[in-house]
Formats: structure tokens, sequence, C-alpha cells
């Protein structure tokens, strides 16, 4: 059986480990990995509008790695848009590239589950083999860690140097021409980028469980001697 100190390190990784796993769900189900202010340029051509009447050909928009959502305004008030990345729109962005980003943080999903396995094991057992103790969980961290952060910096490959937002924007805009004013990372990006670092502190937690702490001992209680003074009392 491990020690004491041992299972509560164990135990703590194999909740950041179940965390991460838990983070990536949550990323990729949801929409907000960009967010960002269009403007609708043919309205603004067609009126000569001038800078205080931006405001009423300004809308929103905001995706993520599978659907999101626009609302376009372009002279006639508000247009909301449901934006779905598969089937047709994967045709008009880069394909490759973006299933290539899926398929990093499904590897990455894995690798933590495989993670959280092996915490789970390491705080109930004492591992004969060297990969299914601290070694290993420092391998799978690693590579877990890794493919996240590759997925993410795919992501923003994509975004900046393929103009994604403004793909995404113009999809079945055969009318109107939409100019992306402003992007910004959304939190479903950074719940990513910090599922990254709770594999990294994974590895320094799983680190500490080699620290030796001092066995308390007891002392114990001395036993009375009996000399020969006693003994004629």
């Amino acid at each position: 059986m491990p020690t004491v100190w041992k299972r509560i390190v164990f135990s703590v990784g194999s909740v950041l480990s179940l965390g991460s796993v838990a983070l990536l769900v949550v990323a990729l189900s949801t929409e907000r990995w960009i967010t960002g202010t269009i403007l609708c340029q043919t309205g603004v051509d067609l009126v000569n509008a001038s800078s205080p009447e931006l405001s009423q050909f300004t809308g929103d928009i905001y995706y993520g790695l599978f659907q999101g959502g626009k609302t376009r305004k372009c002279g006639l008030g508000s247009r909301r848009y449901k934006i779905y990345i598969f089937p047709r729109l994967i045709r008009k962005v880069n394909g490759g590239l973006h299933m290539i980003i899926i398929f990093f943080h499904f590897i990455a999903i894995g690798f933590a589950l495989v993670s959280l396995a092996f915490c789970i094991y390491n705080a109930r057992k004492v591992p004969y083999q060297s990969i299914k103790g601290p070694l290993g969980l420092y391998l799978w961290n690693f590579i877990a860690a890794f493919f996240s952060s590759l997925g993410f910096a795919c992501f923003i490959a994509a975004v900046r140097c393929h103009r994604l937002t403004e793909r995404v924007a113009n999809f079945r805009e055969n009318l109107f021409h939409l100019v992306v004013l402003e992007e910004n990372l959304g939190f479903s990006f950074w719940l990513c980028v910090a599922s990254t670092v709770t594999h990294g502190v994974n590895i320094l937690v799983v680190a500490s469980s080699r620290i030796h702490l001092p066995k308390l001992q007891t002392k114990k209680p001395e036993e009375p001697t009996i000399t020969g003074d006693d003994l004629l009392y």
C-alpha cells in the first residue's frame, strides 16, 4: 500500500486530470471561442454613412468549433442567424486545419483520461513498473498538454492567418459584405488554455510524491526500574 502522503498526492492528481477533461469537454461544446463585431460594409456604402451612423450597421458574431451565431445590421434592423460549421461551412474555411484542431483536442482528452486512470491506480497500489508510476504520469500529462496546446495554437493560426472570422461571417451572404471590426478570444478558448495549465500543475503535484516526509515516532514510556531499596520496602 502507498503511504498516506502518496495517496493524498495522487488523489489530487486525479482531481486535476478529471478537471482537465471537464474543461476540454466544455470548451468543445460551447460556442465562444471567438467573439467580435462585424460591420455591414455594403449598407454603409449605399447610404454613405458617417461615423455616428455606423452603429446602425454594426452587429456581433460568435462561434466555436462546431457552431455559433451572428447578428447582422444592414439598415433594415437586426437579423439573427445561427452558424453551423458542419456540414457546409467546413468547405468554405480551411477544413483540414479545422479538423486537425478538433482531432488534437480529442487526443488531449484521451491522454487526460489515461492520466486519470494511472493516478487512481497509484493512489491504491504501489506500481511494480516505472511506466505505471510517476514517470508514466509525467509522460501522459505532457502528451495531453502538448496536444491541447497544439490545438489552440492551430486555432489561433486559423483565425489570424486564414481569416476564419471573416469567412464565417460572410458565409451565404450574397448581397452584403461584412467586415470584421474586432475579434477577441472567448472564454471557450481560455478553457482550453486552462486545461493545458492544469496538466502542468499535475506534473508538479506528481513530482511532490517523491518527497519523503519524516515519520512521527512516539516515545515509549520508560519502564520502572526496581532497585534493592525498593524490595526492602
